[in-house]
This record gives structure tokens, C-alpha cells and sequence, in this order.
């Protein structure tokens, strides 16, 4: 895996691999932290950018309460195929700086992960910081072998594009 520096320059994400269960996700926006959050959590927002466009792939169902204690579920569907489907619970809810979740690969029920991701706004840009830990070194190198760092590089390319236009 790439490691990278957090606040490197916006356009690049970077992941870096902290221990066996742990994976951490930088990249700088040019936008505002609560254009950046309200992306990252509004479902009509997360459907715009969340599934990797490039393997045909759409967010087909895209579910979210988004309150401590309040759930969500995305379907990713590709040619009328349901393809995966994540789930989980919102633990900490603190707009625009700050989101706990936890998130379930539904295939793969008992690899709950924790997320941690951080909305740091400086001179108008906006630096995420996703720390996902998993219950196992198994549970996070699956998520790798599925393709999840490819996909979540391409996906915040199209977080980017989408922040670009919210910002107007």
C-alpha cells in the first residue's frame, strides 16, 4: 500500500496501513468542511460519488439517518445486479468536523469495522482523515483482496469533483 503524509497537496489520496487492523485515508479538498461533510453524509450527495464509476458500478439504494444512534445502508448494483451492500450505525454525529460509524460489508457480517473521519477546514480547504479499524488482520486484508483501496481512491476522485461543484 502507498503510504502518504497527512495534508499532502489536495488531488491525491493517500492510505496508509497503521497496523494489522488499522487503515488510514487522507485527502485535501478545495472546499469548505461543511460542503465536504454534507457530500460525505446526504444521501442525494453520497449517490453522486460513493461507488466506483469506472467498473459500471452504481449506488442503486442509498439509505441514511444520520444521528448518533441512527442508521444507514447502500446497495452498490451493476446491469440490475444487486453487486454489495454496506451497513451500519452512526456513533458520534458532530457536523462539520467530525463522524463514528461503524460499517458492515454485508457478505462478510462479522467484519464490522470502525470508522473515524475528521473534517479539518484550513484557508477554505478541507483535509479527511478516515481511520477504519476492523476486528481482524483477516477482516481488513479481505477488505484490501476486494479491491477496496482502488475503489475508495477512485470514489474520492468523484468526492472531489462533487465538492468542486457544491462549492459553486
Amino acid at each position: 500500500m502507498a503510504a502518504g503524509r497527512e495534508g499532502e497537496t489536495t488531488g491525491r489520496t493517500s492510505m496508509e496501513r497503521t497496523s494489522d487492523t488499522e487503515l488510514v485515508m487522507t485527502r485535501t479538498f478545495r472546499a469548505p468542511a461543511r460542503i465536504v461533510f454534507d457530500a460525505y453524509t446526504r444521501p442525494e450527495h453520497v449517490k453522486r460519488w460513493w461507488a466506483p464509476a469506472s467498473r459500471g458500478i452504481a449506488l442503486v439504494q442509498c439509505e441514511a439517518d444520520v444521528r448518533a444512534g441512527g442508521t444507514y445502508r447502500y446497495v452498490l448494483g451493476s446491469g440490475g445486479e444487486v453487486v454489495a451492500a454496506f451497513s451500519g450505525s452512526y456513533l458520534e454525529v458532530e457536523p462539520p468536523t467530525r463522524l463514528v460509524y461503524t460499517q458492515v460489508f454485508e457478505a462478510f457480517p462479522g467484519a464490522e469495522a470502525v470508522v473515524t473521519v475528521s473534517f479539518e477546514e484550513k484557508g477554505g480547504m478541507t483535509t479527511l482523515v478516515a481511520h477504519e479499524r476492523y476486528p481482524s488482520k483477516e477482516a481488513l486484508d479481505g477488505a484490501v483482496a476486494a479491491g477496496m483501496e482502488e475503489g475508495a481512491r477512485e470514489s474520492f476522485e468523484q468526492l472531489d469533483r462533487l465538492v468542486t461543484s457544491l462549492r459553486g
